[in-house]
């Protein structure tokens, strides 16, 4: 992280984000965080289930076999997390859910 970096030191990440508004406006909106720690980073999570991430995932074409699997807070959250290049950024998609109930994965709403 550069203690100098201004705005413009973000432009990859949002310019990344403007692309994702304008390609895939017809996706449930994601919580989105862009920080100048990782300048070159776009991360969109969904906290409110898994088949949001699965929209997004496939949409972005990435593949089942890259998305890792992990539970946190003693298995009571899943969280399933994946990263792509998309417009020169890192793209990190990141799904909670919660692991006592069931959810449809595979992009199935």
């Amino acid at each position: 992280m550069s203690e100098d970096l201004t705005l413009d030191g973000l432009a990859v990440p949002l310019r990344a984000l403007r692309l994702l508004a304008v390609d895939f406006s017809h996706l449930p909106a994601p919580d989105v965080h862009v920080s100048p720690v990782f300048p070159d980073r776009l991360e969109l999570s969904f906290h409110r289930g898994l088949p949001d991430f699965e929209v997004w995932r496939e949409a972005l074409g990435i593949s089942p076999g890259a998305v890792v699997y992990r539970e946190q807070g003693d298995g009571r959250t899943r969280v399933l997390k994946a990263s792509a290049d998309f417009a020169g950024s890192v793209l990190e998609l990141t799904g909670y859910s919660n692991a006592c109930a069931p959810e449809p994965i595979g992009g199935a709403a």
